[in-house]
Order: structure tokens, then C-alpha cells, then sequence
């Protein structure tokens, strides 16, 4: 393997070699490696030693393994100052269950003059919106619409939602979430929509709207959640 020596077995010196390629942004994170197979060949070693090495920094949570769609770029962990503000990802599998994720749409949108006065830009600014269906177990339990200012994520657009939750998008932009201020109230979906719910226009749903600041103060997302009221619950924690 060119530019590789012969002491250390090839798949460790493939495993620094693509370290290194992620560590000087030639494979950017929340992007995907090229396949096995091109590897392989682009360094003339079989593709089971391109697997092992892939495999260690799966294990070392440098990459992540998507079935049918390839090896992706991971970023940065980074603690987070609140566990309430966890992502419906981390939520799910806190409570063991298998979470997933289908992008219903995404766009790029003026602000206008409500969600301009909500983030603080102007009212041509461009904001992102994110209308996603959430599964718990292969089963649909809430419909996501998000709201994103384009200033804050601006390379949003080329990241595959359905892979990566939107609390790693900014883990990745060092956005950090502090504060969130919730509503709770009962609506009917239209009939679209409550059938990739897979209930009946007629049922209740519950719908939180949340509105997200980070350290810095600024509204970094506004969030509808329609959530089966069959498979959801919520508590409420005070505090004196």
C-alpha cells in the first residue's frame, strides 16, 4: 500500500490512513466514505482488510455503519449541559427501544416576518424546514416539523437526516443547547398526515411546540411534535 511501511499489519496502517484523512477534513464528518470495494482498489489491498480497519473505528465511534447505505463520518462528541434537551434518537434508545427516522420533506424557505422576529434575522433570511416521521420498534409514534435558521447549520442540506439526528448536526457546529420552552396542547391532523400515523383524522393528537435556545442565547430551532397520544407519554418535573 503506497506510502504505508511493513511493520504493523495492513489493516492498522488503513485504519491510520483513513484517521488521518478524517483528522485533515478530506472525509468530512456526516459524510460518507467511499465504498469497500473503491478503497480497495484505490490502494491495492483486498477489501476484507479495508472492512477490518472500518471496523475499529466503528469501535472506537470515529464512524458509523448505516445497512444498505454505507460507513459514515462521525463527529466529535461533545457533553451536553441538559439531559431533558435530548434528540428523539437518544430518547428512544434510552428506553430500549429501536429508534428510526424518514424525511418526509425538507426545504429552504424565506423567514418571513414570524420566524424572522423568532430567530432574530431578517425576514429574507433563509431558514430550513425539516418535516420528519419517527418510528419507535417499526412503529410511526410522532410527526416532526423543525425549524432551523440557515446561518446557524449552514451545510445542513447536504446531510442525511435520516442517518444523523439533528442534535449531532449541532454537536458538529459546536452549538450548545441550554434552554427549551415547551407548549402542550390537543389538534387533529389533516388526513395526510394522520395517515403516515396510521390513525384516524379524527383522533386527538398531542402537540408540543418547543422553542430552543443555546448558550448563547440564541433561538436555534422551532419544533412541532404531533405525537400519538396511544404510544406517548410526558412528565413534568417541578422544581421549588
Amino acid at each position: 500500500m503506497a506510502g504505508m511501511s511493513y511493520q504493523a499489519p495492513l489493516y492498522l496502517q488503513m485504519r491510520e490512513l483513513v484517521r488521518s484523512k478524517i483528522e485533515e477534513g478530506e472525509y468530512p464528518p456526516l459524510t460518507a466514505l467511499p465504498s469497500e470495494c473503491e478503497l480497495a482498489e484505490s490502494y491495492g489491498i483486498t477489501r476484507q482488510t479495508v472492512r477490518n480497519a472500518i471496523d475499529i473505528l466503528v469501535q472506537e465511534g470515529l464512524l458509523r455503519r448505516v445497512p444498505g447505505k454505507g460507513v459514515y463520518v462521525l463527529c466529535r462528541k461533545m457533553e451536553r449541559d441538559l439531559d431533558e434537551l435530548q434528540g428523539f434518537t437518544q430518547t428512544m434508545l434510552d428506553k430500549r427501544l429501536k429508534p428510526s427516522i424518514k424525511v418526509v420533506s425538507r426545504a429552504m424557505r424565506p423567514a418571513g416576518e414570524n420566524y424572522s422576529l423568532m430567530f432574530g434575522i431578517q425576514p429574507e433570511d433563509d431558514i430550513y424546514y425539516i418535516k420528519r416521521l419517527c418510528y419507535a420498534n417499526s412503529e410511526p409514534i410522532s410527526l416532526e416539523e423543525i425549524y432551523i435558521p440557515r446561518y446557524l447549520v449552514p451545510k445542513i442540506e447536504g446531510i442525511d437526516l435520516s442517518i444523523f439526528s439533528v442534535y449531532e448536526v449541532y454537536d458538529f457546529y459546536n452549538i450548545r443547547l441550554e434552554r427549551a420552552r415547551q407548549t402542550l396542547d390537543l389538534v387533529q391532523l389533516d388526513l395526510s398526515d394522520a395517515r403516515m400515523l396510521e390513525i384516524e383524522p379524527e383522533t386527538p393528537v398531542m402537540l408540543f411546540e418547543a422553542t430552543t435556545y443555546d448558550d448563547q442565547g440564541r433561538v436555534v430551532e422551532f419544533n412541532r411534535n404531533y405525537a400519538r397520544g396511544d404510544k406517548c407519554n410526558f412528565s413534568v418535573h417541578f422544581k421549588k
